[in-house]
């Protein structure tokens, strides 16, 4: 008996603090002026303290100031691989997918190993259902990262929106060796092995992620297994 469920969403790569470090390229080194020295020094100090008090306000719920002030520090910096990142962050939960793959992109531009702004370029690029173009950066993320659950968890997602069925049987197997408690990886593990018509395994994964503290598969393993 087919049921019409929902798997698990991506798996988003969350707000990145920075501290109180200065900026990458703004970092003094020998033979500056002492004036000058300082001027860096107070300019990088500057677009952190935005970035921290971004930080604050997307931790508070406020998104749009949060956006409000990581923009001031890339007005500040525009090199600031970091506030691109939490600003693609915050813009995806607002549904702004274009503006978020956006600025995930200038976060790549400045740092071409950045396996998370990858990972969530690929979910915004999911959402607008560019399913290939999520599972090439899935796929980055990946290579950057090799035990990335997260990563091989979405790209299951995508291939199995793609009815790549045993491609995402693969995925969510790969993020369940990597992370052993990954329930959202057995509980979509279990639709896939379902759709594929193997309902017996699918029941195994299913009640694996109700022992590990998922409740949506509870009602499918009493009706179906």
């Amino acid at each position: 008996m087919l049921r019409v469920t929902t798997a698990f969403a991506a798996a988003l790569s969350l707000f990145l603090p920075v501290g109180r470090s200065l900026l990458v390229g703004l970092t003094p080194g020998g033979g500056i002026g002492a004036a000058l020295l300082s001027t860096k020094a107070a300019y990088a100090q500057s677009a952190t303290d935005l970035l921290d008090s971004g930080l604050d306000k997307a931790e508070s719920g406020n998104l749009k100031g949060a956006i409000a002030d990581w923009t001031k520090a890339i007005e500040m910096y525009p090199r600031y691989g970091i506030a691109y990142y939490n600003r693609g962050v915050a813009r995806y939960e607002l549904g702004d997918f274009r503006g978020a793959i956006a600025d995930y992109t200038k976060a790549i531009e400045y740092d071409p190993n950045y396996a998370s702004a990858y990972n969530n370029r690929g979910n915004s690029k999911d959402r607008l259902k560019d399913h290939q173009g999520a599972i090439s950066d899935y796929t980055k993320a990946i290579e950057i990262k090799p035990k990335y659950s997260r990563a091989y968890f979405n790209r299951g997602n995508s291939k199995d929106e793609l009815k790549d069925y045993q491609g995402a049987i693969f995925d969510y197997t790969k993020a369940i060796k990597f992370s052993p408690e990954y329930y959202k990886a057995y509980t979509n593990r279990g639709i896939t092995l379902e759709k594929a018509g193997n309902l017996k395994d699918a029941c195994k994964d299913w009640k694996k992620a109700v022992n590990l503290g998922d409740t949506k598969p509870i009602e499918w393993v009493r009706n179906q297994c």
